[in-house]
């Protein structure tokens, strides 16, 4: 039944009394307060199935004898309405007064006064937030619906308890409801029709209660495989922020990642999982933990994106992740970095000048059959390095490019530590809790120190040249720089033993240039030879007749650390460090 097509025929009240008082029909006591039927639509449809059914105008038998169909100018409207599964109720006048409500609306709120006003007889039609909705009805003269709107039972339950005998109080309930305009005798009056929605409502709070729960799950998954704290290197200062998306956006797999990778050396990582939800957090775990382990063989940025790739397809083809690995080396003032499909580095020097990495080095990982290279961009004393995801610039309504550019401008203007930048980056960019993708930021800064903080950074090296003889002038320049740095006598006894051992064994199995590097932080004295072999040394166990292969293993016992790396270009580096005494 088409309910709003002949519910605004409802004003044919009194025509319809006066046919039935002619046709001597009889009324209920009750019939001054509900709406008769109309004749309209009902009559033309009853006509017409009427003629296609072969029956009469009125009731009565078919041709076989089987009961026909009656009438529809037979049916009362009070009877229709009162046997709906919807709430109907019938309102008049500017006051919004009672002038009907049907069975199922008694069922659900307890009977209602005619004559009564709304205001003062229905509070679920207050609750339901309708009374501004059918004065603007009455205004326009036009429908409105209201969508799964709840009534408390305490609004209706005492009262309806007390109506019905039952001493029970009425459930909690959402309906969407439909006010429609009505002409009553000649005033204004409003018909609302009520479906009870509430299993329906109840569904889909369940449905977002599960969602709610998988977010929060797959959101502490996330922040359990981010760095619980990052790892503090000696030459730069770090921090990072991780934001997931609003509660309408599905967790990604953003991740960073600090690593020192010794002799002073840093590496600084970054990438996105592209997918959502508990996968995409568990495929980024996998990255990362990989990054970490490819970082310890402290190999090129590109040759650890390269063996990333490769497991990136092999942990799951349908998932494509992008990533920047870049490494610090505070002897040389600049980053070197590899980036598969990433947003570039953003560096912003000390004059407030920025800087934009070269376009990424190669495609995201996963994809496979491409061969990465690496970049480099400068990062003095007193700059500023930016690595970030896509949910920071991406926007739907702009080019990405766009985006960059705004963080650009945001950046050129933005002081203060690491974690003020990142603080002030993310509001600049207009990222709030209701953001609607993940946003993962890194900054790094290399701190210009002058002054006392100055004094604690030292540097000195020393070419080895002459062959053998070289190695007791390594010994003499061991001593000197480290009485003048003022280490105690064991410690510089030590770094003088490691000097020797760790130059001899490059006397003795590398090959020109050579050249010691001495390098003092605020927390550790580093040792470090380069030569132009790229066989890196392995510590091995010496038998007691050997007369050689012992110098590294004596550099792993007197030292806090210590390991290899090939060399850009060809060669080695041998290092080892030495905690400094608090």
């Amino acid at each position: 039944m088409n309910f709003t097509r002949w519910s605004a025929r409802l004003p044919g009240t009194q025509r319809r009394t006066a046919a039935r008082t002619d046709a001597g029909e009889a009324h209920s006591p009750g019939a001054a307060s509900s709406v008769p039927a109309a004749r309209g639509e009902f009559e033309r449809h009853g006509e017409r199935k009427g003629r296609r059914d072969g029956a009469g105008a009125g009731s009565g038998d078919g041709k076989d004898g089987t009961p026909g169909v009656p009438a529809l100018e037979e049916l009362a409207v009070r009877d229709v309405l009162d046997g709906l599964p919807a709430l109907v109720a019938l309102v008049y006048g500017p006051d919004h007064r009672v002038a009907y409500v049907n069975d199922a609306y008694t069922d659900a709120f307890g009977p209602r006064e005619a004559g009564t006003t709304a205001a003062e007889s229905c509070p679920e039609l207050v609750e339901l937030g309708l009374m501004p909705l059918m004065d603007q009805v009455l205004r326009s003269g036009k429908p409105r619906t209201v969508k799964s709107r709840k009534v408390q039972s305490a609004t209706f339950g005492t009262a309806h308890a007390l109506a019905n005998g039952s001493g029970t109080v009425a459930r909690d309930g959402s309906y969407t409801v439909t006010c429609t305009p009505v002409d009553t005798r000649g005033s204004g009056g409003v018909l609302i029709f009520a479906a009870d929605v509430t299993d329906h409502a109840e569904a889909a709070e369940r449905l977002r209660s599960s969602e709610r729960r998988l977010r929060e799950t797959a959101v502490a998954l996330q922040r359990s495989l981010l760095p619980q704290e990052l790892e503090q290197p000696d030459d730069l200062r770090v921090a990072a922020t991780y934001q997931p998306g609003g509660t309408d956006a599905a967790v990604g797999g953003d991740w960073y990642d600090v690593i020192t990778l010794g002799a002073g050396r840093t590496a600084l990582v970054i990438g996105d999982v592209m997918g959502r939800g508990v996968r995409a957090a568990a495929v980024m775990g996998q990255l990362r933990t990989a990054v970490r382990a490819y970082a310890r063989l402290d190999l090129p940025p590109h040759e650890v994106l390269q063996l990333l790739d490769g497991l990136a397809a092999e942990i799951d083809a349908s998932q494509i992740a992008t990533c920047v690995y870049a490494v610090h080396d505070p002897n040389e003032g600049r980053l070197v970095y590899a980036s598969a499909g990433h947003l570039p580095i953003l560096v912003r020097a000390e004059d407030g000048t920025v800087a934009r990495a070269a376009d990424p080095t190669g495609p995201p990982l996963g994809t496979g059959g491409w061969i990465h290279t690496s970049g480099t961009i400068d990062l003095a004393p007193g700059s500023t390095a930016v690595l970030y995801t896509d949910g920071l610039v991406e926007r739907r309504s702009e080019d990405i490019d766009e985006g960059v550019a705004s963080l650009e401008r945001a950046l050129a203007g933005a002081k203060g530590s690491p974690q003020v930048v990142c603080d002030r980056l993310i509001r600049a960019m207009g990222v709030t809790a209701e953001h609607d993708d993940d946003v993962a930021v890194l900054v790094l800064q290399h701190p210009a120190r002058t002054g006392q903080a100055a004094e604690l950074f030292h540097n000195a090296a020393l070419d080895l040249l002459g062959g053998i003889e070289a190695a007791p002038r390594a010994r003499a320049f061991a001593t000197g720089v480290l009485s003048s740095w003022r280490f105690p006598v064991e410690l510089r006894d030590l770094g003088v033993l490691a000097t020797s051992e760790l130059v001899a064994n490059s006397l003795q199995h590398g090959t020109p240039p050579m050249r010691l590097r001495l390098r003092r932080t605020d927390r550790r004295l580093i040792i470090e030879v380069t030569d132009g072999d790229d066989h890196l040394p392995l510590r091995r166990h010496a038998e007691p007749a050997d007369e050689a292969g012992r110098g590294i293993s004596i550099v792993a016992t007197i030292a806090s650390s210590w390991g290899s790396r090939r060399t850009p270009g060809g060669g080695k580096a041998v290092w080892c460090e030495f905690a400094l005494p608090h």
